[in-house]
């Protein structure tokens, strides 16, 4: 089944795919965790959507509501670049009776460095630290609800990361594509170490670059980011088409034996050199573990 076919919502001779599912989505107040939200509900899904901003987070939470075929969405607010808000919410969502589907969405660039309230550069906190933690914390909840997913949002930014691991918080030289693209190679490693982990759990772990997409992603960068994007504007890809393979890797039948892969347009594709290495995925799976006091 393609990803435009899942994204339709039905098998053929069957209901929607996902209802009975729960499916937690991190960044879901906009853009393409917003977007993936309301195409998981409309396909039978209850969605929890994790959101930073009250106010956002209602907002998309009714346009979830509007589409829903199933039961109905939830809300969980969490400032995911605290760790102890990871863990405060991963308490939460282990009390939900299962999570069939984990997307971990949320994401940013900053032009300047800046320091979260744990003292980790920003970007790489949330964009890695974050998703690396939660799912840890949830994966014994993940295991007992498997037949269960993790998909993991990165992208094709990777393929330009330098990801110095004895300088992950880039203390010494900082840019903000520096910063995303490490980032987004991290999730990749992650990714393939999860997925190795995870193996004869019937928990899969994938990831995907969701192509460059008009959201609010770009906003905390720099002006000339902010501008390129205001003029790209036009020519960038939809939120709800960049939505398409994480709702693909979420919900279609074709992938549910399928782990530790990377996908591009519904395709699974083969990712940098760096995004492969075993022993590199390892040694930051050790230090994320240390850095976010994981046991």
């Amino acid at each position: 089944m393609s990803e435009t076919e899942a994204a339709s919502g039905r098998a053929a001779g069957t209901g929607p795919l996902m209802d009975g599912r729960i499916c937690v989505v991190t960044g879901a107040s906009s853009g393409i965790g917003q977007a993936t939200s309301i195409a998981l509900a409309r396909l039978g899904a209850t969605v929890v959507l994790v959101c930073r901003d009250r106010g956002r987070g209602e907002s998309a939470m009714a346009q979830v509501s509007a589409a829903a075929t199933g039961e109905s969405p939830v809300l969980e607010l969490a400032d995911l670049s605290s760790l102890e808000q990871v863990r405060d919410l991963a308490g939460r969502l282990s009390g939900l009776p299962k999570i069939d589907v984990l997307v971990n969405n949320a994401g940013l660039v900053i032009y300047h460095r800046e320091l979260t309230v744990d003292g980790f550069e920003h970007t790489f906190a949330l964009n890695h630290l974050a998703p690396f933690l939660l799912t840890n914390l949830l994966r014994p909840k993940l295991t007992a609800s498997a037949p269960a997913r993790v998909v993991t949002v990165a992208s094709t930014a990777h393929r330009g990361a330098r990801l110095n691991l004895d300088d992950l918080q880039l203390e010494h030289h900082y840019s903000a594509m520096l910063a995303y693209s490490g980032s987004k190679l991290a999730n990749i490693l992650f990714t393939r170490e999860l997925a190795r982990r995870l193996e004869g759990t019937r928990v899969t772990a994938n990831c995907l670059h969701p192509g460059t997409v008009r959201t609010r992603f770009g906003q905390t960068g720099s002006v000339w980011l902010r501008i390129g994007l205001m003029i790209g504007g036009p020519f960038l890809r939809s939120p709800e088409s960049g939505a398409r393979t994480v709702v693909y890797l979420a919900s279609s039948p074709d992938v549910g034996d399928s782990s530790g892969g990377y996908y591009v347009s519904g395709k699974r594709r083969e990712p940098s050199r760096a995004a492969t290495n075993d022993e590199t995925a390892a040694r930051l799976w050790e230090i994320s573990a240390k850095l976010t006091g994981l046991s």
